[in-house]
């Protein structure tokens, strides 16, 4: 497969390597200072791209893929204001558009866990739920599009809850849900979903080790998308 990758930071160099090391070609590596060879490519050669940019160049390049009828799996968090515009594109265009918070198969078991516990704590009253998220100070989005997506799977199961807040920017009511999040070199991920109560603690949490396992998968959703249609995500790749 010929597959262009829009972003060349560190997750798109990973995303590249392992790409190639699976029998791919690259066939181009588009990033900040080099956005005008866009321009250049002829779409009819790539079979997909991967967006793993910056969250300004995000809706131009997901726009540009799928007006060139080039399946597309993006990454970037921090542009999901455009995301209905973005949908709303891949229909019109009987495109295929993949967006995921997370690419790590492991996190995304992380998200059906914390929706089954979300789903417990129903149950029970006396425990107060927060997220917690910790990434390397690079990352320019706070929070995290991973705690983005935990907050969204507690909202739909949690009946206490209604909105989220992040600590320190906004003031959140007694049915927000607050999201806290750090910036420490050099972790590249920690997620924490804390339920405190006067009496215990409940807490889940997931750490990534590396890039490795968001970049593998974008890699595998990129051989798997091209026979597909539509706005899809996770939950359609992994079919659980």
């Amino acid at each position: 497969m010929n597959i262009l990758l829009l972003g060349y930071g560190k997750m798109g160099k990973i995303i590249g390597e392992i790409a190639e090391s699976r029998g791919h070609s690259i066939a181009g590596k588009i990033n900040i200072d080099n956005q005008d060879d866009l321009k250049q490519l002829d779409p009819k050669t790539i079979d997909v791209a991967i967006e793993f940019s910056q969250p300004e160049a995000a809706f131009g390049n997901i726009s540009w893929a799928l007006n060139n009828d080039i399946p597309i799996v993006v990454g970037t968090t921090g542009w999901l204001d455009q995301k209905p515009s973005i949908e709303k594109l891949a229909l019109e265009q009987n495109g295929s558009f993949f967006y995921a918070s997370n690419f790590s198969i492991g996190v995304n078991i992380f998200f059906k866990v914390n929706e089954f516990l979300a789903k417990l704590m129903n149950e029970t009253s006396g425990y107060n739920p927060s997220i917690e998220e910790i990434h390397h100070t690079a990352k320019k989005d706070a929070p995290s599009g991973t705690a983005i997506t935990l907050a969204e799977g507690v909202l739909r199961n949690l009946k206490s809850k209604n909105s989220w807040n992040l600590a320190g920017e906004t003031k959140g009511s007694d049915s927000s849900l607050e999201i806290t999040s750090k910036r420490i070199d050099p972790a590249p991920g920690t997620h924490i979903i804390r339920y405190k109560s006067d009496i215990d603690d409940i807490e889940i949490s997931h750490t990534a080790h590396s890039r490795q396992g968001f970049a593998l998968g974008a890699v595998m959703v990129a051989e798997w998308i091209p026979t597909k249609k539509g706005v899809l995500s996770m939950d359609d790749f992994l079919s659980f």
